[in-house]
């Protein structure tokens, strides 16, 4: 039929991105050549290199580079500001950048002076200036390196045998300040049984795997999942970003099995009318795996209705890889967990002195499994204490387990609130906030938004401050647009514990009560 032309067709292309396409002989080829022309540049193993990179091959490029030349790679959320890009690169001692043209504006390549920057061509098919961008890619300033100049005049990296490196990712900490998460003596044993437990939990044990990547490879779920897909000899077909109806074309097009997606692609597919739903053929969709954020129990229900019992879910950490996962049997006899623990991962609720709650109790949820000891952050010595319990990595997430053993996750640490999939955390947008000349007080928090998960609201206290227009103009300069509230509240002041803590409960509630919200 149709199907095998088509897959002897795409078998030998692992990588598709636009009119490009690219063998995985073709990948590691040109990561010898990148790290071979990183060590010319004086970078060394365990060095670390940032990229700046929307979707595209040379981020690939670039993984398969770290696991010849041993250094670390370090994927930066392109939407944050420079002065969010500049601490990163200063907390993680970057020695080189890695950045598309269209993304280099003058503000960044001043933050950029001090490293070596090689300018990537922005992908064609993404911006529509794109002839603008060209005159505008500003690779000529300060010594900043073209890529493909740059990589005609590298030398291959001496060594033939690959290793392997994961990428360093950052997560935002409850204080507000993004962390890299390190992992610490991952033997081969342990990386193969965190492998096989991620292969169980995404089904790569079920049949070749060709799959559509939607997510942005700065995060730790995408770029993982992306990877394995072309690790284990799969197809790979990756977008710029994500748009539903040109999903289902590509699900059609390359008879896609496996996809990784997050509710809001759900929403948005979801809202998609039925005469454009029927237009598409999904019949080779044998395992869609979502993880990320909470997923509305209607939501979840409508696409097993529409696409059958292919959908599975997953509860995972940064820090712990995958923690739960969870059939759509499964959960339709248990409706709104996220799963059991996967295999080899052990899972206790504890209260805030560590002891064990009984099953039904809600707690904060602890795991163990053999690569979770020794998972800490760069550079935050003290603050790694309360990471660990007698053996258990403390999430700070709070759920509680069921007879079965079936887990349900009721709040998030601190306040994080999610947005699109997006963690964000409000300490680091109230910090902003509170730097400002008029903002005496303020508390921001997340409230349900249809097609997000949640929205930002950010309630404020102060003396002429009711500007809620010049007030994210403020912030814009200073975080990236996802951190930045929808909704503002001007108030006297705000409710504090005894402690000083801000009653953030109390303020959500009060909001969420005066709109008729529940």
């Amino acid at each position: 039929g149709m199907t095998n032309v088509n897959f002897a067709k795409m078998a030998s292309n692992s990588l598709i991105f636009g009119a490009q396409s690219c063998s995985m002989e073709q990948l590691s080829a040109r990561g010898r050549r990148v790290a071979g022309g990183l060590q010319a540049l004086g970078i060394r193993e365990n060095d670390t290199v940032a990229i700046i990179l929307r979707n595209d091959i040379p981020c690939f490029v670039l993984h398969e580079a770290a696991h010849y030349g041993g250094f670390d790679v370090v994927p930066v959320n392109w939407h944050l500001k420079p002065v969010e890009i500049e601490y990163l690169l200063r907390d993680c001692q970057a020695k080189a950048v890695f950045i598309h043209s269209d993304l280099l504006t003058d503000e960044l390549a001043r933050v950029l002076r001090a490293v070596h920057v090689i300018v990537i061509p922005a992908p064609k098919d993404v911006t529509q200036e794109t002839a603008e961008i060209e005159g505008a890619a500003g690779d000529e300033r300060q010594g900043f390196l073209r890529w493909s100049d740059w990589l005609e005049q590298s030398p291959d990296h001496p060594s033939q045998d690959k290793g392997f490196k994961m990428p360093l990712f950052y997560t935002s900490g409850s204080s507000g300040r993004p962390k890299a998460v390190l992992r610490a003596n991952v033997t081969p044993e342990i990386g193969r049984r965190v492998h096989a437990r991620t292969r169980f939990a995404w089904g790569f044990d079920k049949t070749p795997v060709r799959s559509v990547m939607t997510g942005p490879l700065y995060h730790s779920a995408p770029n993982g999942y992306a990877n394995m897909v072309l690790q284990s000899g799969g197809l790979l077909v990756l977008t710029a970003r994500f748009d539903a109806e040109e999903l289902l074309g590509l699900i059609e097009r390359h008879a896609i099995t496996h996809l990784h997606l997050v509710p809001t692609m759900f929403v948005r597919l979801l809202a998609l009318p039925d005469a454009v739903r029927v237009r598409y053929c999904l019949d080779s969709l044998v395992h869609v795996t979502h993880g990320a954020a909470p997923c509305p129990a209607d939501v979840k229900r409508r696409m097993i209705d529409w696409w059958g019992e292919v959908i599975h879910e997953y509860y995972a950490m940064t820090e712990t890889g995958i923690i739960t996962c969870c059939s759509s049997a499964e959960w339709l006899r248990h409706e709104g967990t996220v799963g059991r623990a996967a295999p080899g991962v052990a899972i206790e609720i504890r209260d805030e002195h560590g002891n064990r709650l009984k099953r039904g109790h809600a707690g904060i949820i602890c795991v163990k499994h053999e690569g979770t000891d020794g998972v800490s952050y760069l550079n935050t010595g003290e603050q790694n204490t309360g990471l660990h319990q007698d053996g258990f990595l403390v999430t700070g997430d709070v759920g509680y387990l069921d007879e079965q053993g079936f887990l349900y996750i009721s709040s998030r640490q601190s306040d994080m609130v999610i947005s699109g999939g997006v963690n964000i955390y409000p300490a680091e947008i109230e910090a902003a906030l509170m730097a400002m000349d008029k903002v005496a007080d303020c508390a921001v928090f997340g409230i349900p938004d249809a097609e997000f998960g949640e929205k930002l609201v950010a309630v404020i206290a102060g003396r002429g401050v009711a500007d809620a227009q010049a007030i994210s103009a403020h912030l814009k300069t200073r975080l990236a647009d996802f951190k930045v509230p929808r909704l503002y509240e001007f108030v006297e002041r705000l409710p504090r514990e005894d402690s000083g803590k801000i009653k953030k409960r109390l303020v959500r509630e009060t909001y969420l009560q005066k709109r008729g919200i529940d």
